[in-house]
C-alpha cells in the first residue's frame, strides 16, 4: 500500500482516494471508503482500454455478471462509473489481505492441512459461480485472496455467462499463462471445466511454490507454458500424495473428463478438506500480516471520515476534491515522492462478502455491515439539522424470493423473505422508525427474521443511512442471533418506491424494492 503523490486524483466518483493498493494491465486499484466509513477498493480503467469499440458494453455486462454471484467466498460490487464516464471505475468492499501468489513468493509453500482447507474452499467458490451461470476464465493465485475468514476469489473482469461466447476479442487468448486451460490456450473459449483445470493449477502452486507446467529456477516465456499446457503432461512432484489423484483428473486435456467441482469437494472432503476449518488453518505468520494489514487501512480510512457536512444535505458532494474536504486528506504535497506504509510491497485488493443467513453450531446468524470505529464501538451521529422528510414517512413493504437453492450449509435454505419498514419524521441521531423481517425456513417453516430499531445516521439527496441500534429475532421463541450495529442505506426511487440496499451487500434473497403500503 502506498500513499498518493501529486499525479493521483483526490476522488473519483465521489468516492475519496486514500492510498494505492497496487498496479495491474488494466488500470490502477486504489483504497477508498463510502460516506459510512465502509473500506472500499476502487479499481481504474486505463483511457485506451475505454476507447475501444465496445469496451464500454463489455465492462457494464461483465460488472453485471459478477454481482450475480453471491457467496462467501466471491466479492459483491458496491458501485461503478455510469455510461460515458471518464475514467471508467468499479467500487468494491475491500479485503486487507494478501494473494496466494504474493504469499507463496514470500514465504513459501502453504503446509498440506491449509492446502486441503484451502481447495474445498476455492472449490466452494467456483461451485457459487457456476451455479450462477457463469464461468470466471481467469483463476490464478493472485485472484485468490487469504482472507481471514475464508479465503477469497476476486477480480470477475472477464468473466461472463458460460453459454455466451461472443464477447472476446478476436483471435485472443483469455486467462493467465501457466493456469489457463488447454482449450483456452489453443481456442480461446472456455466455460466451467476450464475453471477446473485452473483451479487444480492454481493448488499445485499452493503446494510446491511453483505452477505444474512450470520448471524450477528456469526462465520461460508465455509461450512455452501454452505449449506445455496443450501437449505435456503436468509436473505434480512435490504435491502432497493425498492430492496427486485428484488434481491429476481435474488437470485432464479433454476437458470433458474432468470432474465438476462438486465432484471435486466430494473428494476433497474424504481427504479431509472442508469448507468452514479455513481459521484454524491460517499461518501464523499470516495472522500477524493480516492484523497488520488491517490495522494500516483502518487507520487511513478512520483518518478520513468526518461528519457529513451540511453542504452535503443539499446534493453537493462531500468527497469533492476542489473543496477541500476528504478526498484530499490523504495527500501528500503535490510533487512529493511517493511513499510505502511499513515497508509493504503492494498487495491486491477486492471486493467484500454479501450479508447471508449462515449456519453455525446450531444458531443462524443474520450477518450484515456493521460501521464500527477503531475501538469496536458505533460511531455517534454529528449534530445537524438534516431530518427525515416528510415524503419518507409511512409504512413500506417487500418480499424477496429467499434462498430455496443453497446447501443449507453455508447458507440457511429459506423460501420467502418478506420486509416492513415503518418511518416517521426524525432529525439525524434520532429514531426514525423499524424493520421487520420475516424469513422463513424451507422444512421447517421457522422463522428466521429480525425486528430493528433504526437510527437515522446520514441523509442525502435520495437517500437515507440507518442504523440498527437494537435487534431482536421477529419470533421470539426461536434460537437466532439479531446483531445490532447494522447499516442499511435506502433510496427513494419513485414518488410510492424505495430500493433497499446495504451499500451493495444485501442479504441474499431480501427484497430490493419497497412499496408504499396505503391503508
Amino acid at each position: 500500500m502506498e500513499l498518493l503523490d501529486g499525479s493521483d486524483p483526490g476522488a473519483i466518483g465521489g468516492y475519496p482516494l486514500l492510498a494505492l493498493l497496487g498496479e495491474g494491465g488494466m488500470g490502477r486499484v486504489y483504497l477508498s471508503r463510502t460516506v459510512s466509513g465502509r473500506p472500499l477498493a476502487l479499481k481504474t480503467v486505463r483511457a485506451e482500454f475505454g476507447r475501444e469499440p465496445g469496451f464500454e458494453e463489455r465492462f457494464a455486462r461483465e460488472i453485471r455478471n459478477s454481482d450475480r454471484v453471491r457467496s462467501p467466498w466471491t466479492t459483491a460490487v458496491v458501485d461503478y462509473s455510469p455510461a460515458g464516464q471518464r475514467p471508467q471505475w468499479l467500487a468494491t468492499e475491500y479485503v486487507a489481505a494478501p494473494s496466494l501468489g504474493e504469499w507463496v513468493q514470500r514465504h513459501g509453500p502453504l503446509a498440506e492441512p491449509s492446502v486441503l482447507a484451502l481447495a474445498a474452499e476455492l472449490c466452494g467458490a467456483l461451485r457459487a459461480v457456476h451455479e450462477a451461470g457463469l464461468a470466471h476464465r481467469d483463476v490464478k493465485p493472485s485472484n485468490v485472496l487469504l482472507g481471514r475468514r475464508s479465503p477469497l476469489l476476486i477480480d470477475f473482469g472477464i468473466a461472463r455467462a458460460t453459454e455466451d461466447s461472443r464477447h472476446t476479442r478476436t483471435g485472443g487468448v483469455i486467462g493467465s499463462p501457466g493456469y489457463l486451460a488447454p482449450e483456452q490456450a489453443s481456442a480461446g473459449g472456455s466455460g466451467a471445466p476450464g475453471d477446473v483445470f485452473s483451479l487444480a493449477a492454481v493448488l499445485v502452486y499452493a503446494a510446491t511454490g511453483q505452477g505444474p507446467f512450470s520448471h524450477p529456477d528456469e526462465e520461460f516465456s508465455a509461450a512455452v507454458l501454452l505449449y506445455r499446457i496443450v501437449h505435456e503432461e503436468p509436473n505434480l512432484d512435490g504435491v502432497p500424495a493425498a492430492l496427486v489423484s485428484v488434481l491429476r483428473s481435474c488437470l485432464a486435456k479433454n476437458p470433458q473428463r474432468r470432474p465438476s467441482t462438486g465432484a471435486v469437494g466430494a473428494l476433497l472432503e474424504r481427504l479431509g478438506g472442508r469448507t468452514g476449518i479455513w481459521p484454524q488453518m491460517l499461518p501464523e505468520a499470516l495472522e500477524r500480516d493480516l492484523a497488520v494489514r488491517e490495522d494500516e487501512a483502518h487507520a487511513l480510512v478512520s483518518a478520513a471520515v468526518r461528519p457529513l457536512p451540511v453542504a452535503a444535505v443539499s446534493g453537493e458532494s462531500e468527497d469533492d476534491p476542489a473543496s477541500g474536504g476528504a478526498g484530499t486528506a490523504a495527500a501528500p504535497a503535490a510533487g512529493s515522492p511517493r511513499r510505502r506504509l511499513a515497508g509493504r510491497t503492494a498487495w491486491t485488493a477486492a471486493g467484500g462478502i454479501a450479508a447471508v443467513l449462515i449456519a453455525a453450531a446450531g444458531t443462524l446468524v443474520v450477518q450484515h455491515f456493521s460501521g464500527k470505529d477503531a475501538s469496536g464501538a458505533t460511531p455517534s451521529p454529528s449534530p445537524t439539522v438534516a431530518a427525515l422528510p416528510a415524503s419518507w414517512a409511512g409504512t413500506w413493504v417487500g418480499a424477496g424470493p429467499g434462498t430455496p437453492t443453497v446447501d443449507g450449509l453455508t447458507q440457511a435454505r429459506t423460501d420467502r423473505f418478506a420486509v416492513t419498514l415503518t418511518l416517521h419524521p426524525a432529525r439525524r441521531g434520532e429514531l426514525a422508525g423499524k424493520q421487520v423481517s420475516k424469513v422463513s425456513e424451507v422444512g421447517t417453516g421457522r422463522e428466521l427474521g429480525c425486528t430493528e430499531a433504526l437510527q437515522l445516521r446520514e441523509v442525502r439527496r435520495t437517500s437515507m443511512v440507518f442504523e440498527a441500534v437494537t435487534s431482536h429475532p421477529t419470533d421470539q421463541s426461536t434460537v437466532l442471533t439479531c446483531p445490532k450495529g447494522n447499516i442499511y442505506v435506502v433510496t427513494m426511487t419513485g414518488r410510492d418506491t424505495l430500493g433497499l440496499e446495504a451499500e451493495g451487500a444485501q442479504s441474499a434473497g431480501a427484497p430490493s424494492t419497497l412499496t408504499r403500503n396505503r391503508p
